[in-house]
């Protein structure tokens, strides 16, 4: 391969062949891993319905914690490992190593035996693979930044390394893809039973093209000539992170850069995509691809910042973003409330409720791994609301007694899970029916399940929902489906003993008799403003993360740099990054408004912005090789 980066004197030009190579190579291999990973998270329902739901809620509860920690808190680790191997034997034969890993543990997802064919081996097997997944994502992509980088002329670097900041964006665009395409060819009843594991399967054929590619690439020329000149680190890891010197470095990369960088490209796309399917109830199809929409009009933009970058700076377009992305994310998501679901703009605009409650009872509702119970009165009353995205008040009521609910005129006392004991299950659906009843009545767009009722069970169900106004001779007067008494089991309507000397029953199916949902109305969603809003959130994204790898990278010597740009990276990205659903989840409930989690990248974007400025070095004119 030609050695491009011998014309860092000379004036950049356009792209050669070899370093069109070079991107694309590095490029594909890391959207691909970006697609493995992103895949996960995507079908992590049918993935729990798989492995997890056999086991006792405390064997759940780890192995969940297990996958989180896989997925978000060990990428520093891999960033480490990989990282020091890098700088030790070279860029090509690390990320090579990486996507094999990664490639590997995704396919093995997809063959992998549930628990019920192979027992508690599989969720075990299952998280092994998760670790290797994290641990191989903290090593990909600094080695594909710092392979192109040390490829690329001066001039040109910021451009050349944008190109690897559009994989993540294409990892998760295209695992949407598949998964939306593969649901759309098999169904959903076909998908949940087996066909999530077929994007999974098709990670192998999307490693041996990457694999391919890699095997014909040779080492970067900055490591090759660090090498012939016998200068590489023997120790990266403390040389990288043992001195003050280059520590320094890695806190202000971290500090004022990449945390700020994180919590706005994961806001921008994941908690944009969290929030529409959770907060504002838009279907998982109609999100997805408005999701899918937004990304593909806005991923040219990281390489437009890129290539801007190499001419007026890295730091002033990234902070730049820093600042717009602070001061504009509370408008920009009320704006995507109103066009993607105007009825519950419309309701939450007019409507609060009150929760009325013990002070001590309440508590921070943190639950980054879904496995925390929150038991109290007024947790569960706060919980149920930020769930159903009502805005609500949370006021002082006398000690030791439970917390009320008060939406318009009604009043509902809540429950303390724990003090409730084998009551607790109806004693919830109770009080979730009567408080959605109520914010139905106050214009939440709320819509109600068809209820089916076998016959034995009628007369009870019309006296449990006199709202309903229904009279049994004419429920029974008109259609009904007889059913047998397997299929009355099978489905839940019965329990065995309740079937016992039935052959087969009449059940009646009982529209708005069923479960309350929150929804947007399809007809009233406005696709065009709500993918203008997402469209808005990915270029934030795009100013912030298309010149952060050639800044990164231009922070640390040829000896150290993979592992020293790695790290703060994956920590920034891993972890403040990786907590932002969950903790934005929290703060909403604490607050009772669902816009104010938003304020936990508002305030790192400007924590980021204010040490950026102070500390963060412009990198735009230096020269890599000479750094050593």
């Amino acid at each position: 391969m030609a050695n491009v980066a011998s014309i860092d004197g000379a004036k950049a030009g356009p792209m050669t062949g070899e370093e069109k190579k070079v991107i694309f190579a590095s490029s594909l291999g890391t959207v691909f891993e970006w697609y493995d990973f992103y895949l996960y998270g995507s079908l992590a329902t049918y993935i729990g319905a798989t492995y997890f739901t056999q086991y006792p809620e405390a064997t759940r509860n780890i192995f969940t914690l297990l996958a989180f920690a896989a997925g978000f808190l060990v990428r520093p680790f891999g960033a480490l490992v990989f990282g020091r191997l890098g700088d030790l034997v070279g860029r090509k034969y690390t990320f090579l190593v990486t996507i094999m890993i990664m490639g590997l543990s995704t396919f093995l997802v997809g063959i992998l035996p549930g628990a019920a064919t192979i027992g508690i081996a599989a969720p075990i097997i299952l998280i092994a693979l998760r670790l290797l997944q994290g641990l191989a994502l903290g090593g990909e992509y600094g080695g594909a930044a710092t392979y192109v980088a040390e490829h690329a002329p001066n001039g040109r670097r910021g451009y050349f390394t944008s190109w690897i900041q559009t994989t993540a964006t294409l990892g998760l665009f295209l695992s949407l893809i598949v998964i939306v395409f593969v649901q759309y060819l098999m169904g959903a009843a076909e998908f949940a039973a087996w066909g999530w594991r077929i994007p999974f399967l098709l990670s192998f054929v999307l490693l041996g093209i990457s694999v391919w590619i890699r095997l014909k690439m040779n080492e970067s020329p900055a490591f090759q000539r660090m090498k012939a000149e016998g200068k590489g680190s023997k120790a990266p890891l403390t040389e990288a992170f043992g001195t003050w010197k280059n520590a320094k470095i890695a806190i202000i990369a971290l500090l004022g850069a990449t945390m700020g960088q994180a919590v706005v490209w994961y806001g921008g796309q994941f908690y944009a995509l969290f929030f529409l399917q959770n907060v504002l109830k838009v279907d998982l199809f109609s999100a997805n691809v408005m999701v899918a929409i937004s990304l593909l009009l806005g991923t040219p933009f990281f390489v437009i910042f890129g290539g801007l970058s190499d001419k007026i700076g890295r730091k002033p377009i990234i902070m730049a973003g820093l600042l717009i992305a602070a001061l504009t994310y509370n408008p920009l998501f009320k704006a995507m409330t109103w066009t993607a679901n105007p009825g519950l703009a419309e309701a939450q605009a007019s409507i609060r409720a009150t929760v009325t409650a013990d002070p001590a009872d309440c508590r921070f509702q943190f639950n980054p791994t879904g496995t925390a119970k929150f038991t109290s009165s007024c947790d569960v009353a706060t919980a149920f609301l930020t769930r159903n995205s009502v805005p609500y008040d949370v006021v002082p009521g006398t000690a030791g007694q439970p917390a009320t609910v008060k939406v318009g005129n009604a009043t509902i006392p809540s429950f303390d899970v724990v003090a409730a004991g084998d009551k607790a299950k109806g004693m919830t659906a109770a009080f979730e029916k009567s408080v959605n009843i109520a914010l139905q009545d106050a214009g939440y767009p709320l819509k109600r399940g068809v209820a089916k009722v076998p016959d034995s069970k009628l007369d009870a169900f019309i006296a449990a929902n006199p709202e309903l106004a229904l009279n049994a001779d004419t429920v029974r007067a008109g259609e009904k489906e007889t059913m047998p008494a397997a299929k009355l089991v099978e489905g839940k309507l019965l329990t065995a003993d309740e079937t016992n000397g039935v052959t087969d029953m009449a059940v009646y199916n009982i529209a708005n008799g069923g479960t309350f949902a929150m929804t947007a109305d399809p007809a009233r969603v406005n696709w065009i403003g709500t993918i203008a809003v997402l469209f808005v959130l990915v270029l934030y994204v795009t100013m912030v993360y298309g010149p952060i790898a050639a800044l990164l990278v231009e922070l640390f010597p040829t000896r150290i740099r993979y592992t020293g740009m790695s790290l703060p990276y994956h920590i920034g990205n891993g972890w403040f990054g990786g907590l932002l659903p969950a903790t934005a989840f929290a703060m909403s409930a604490a607050a009772g408004d669902i816009y104010y989690g938003l304020w936990y990248p508002i305030v790192f974007a400007a924590i980021t912005l204010v040490i950026g400025l102070i500390f963060l070095p412009e990198t735009k004119n230096r020269d890599i090789h000479a750094m050593d």
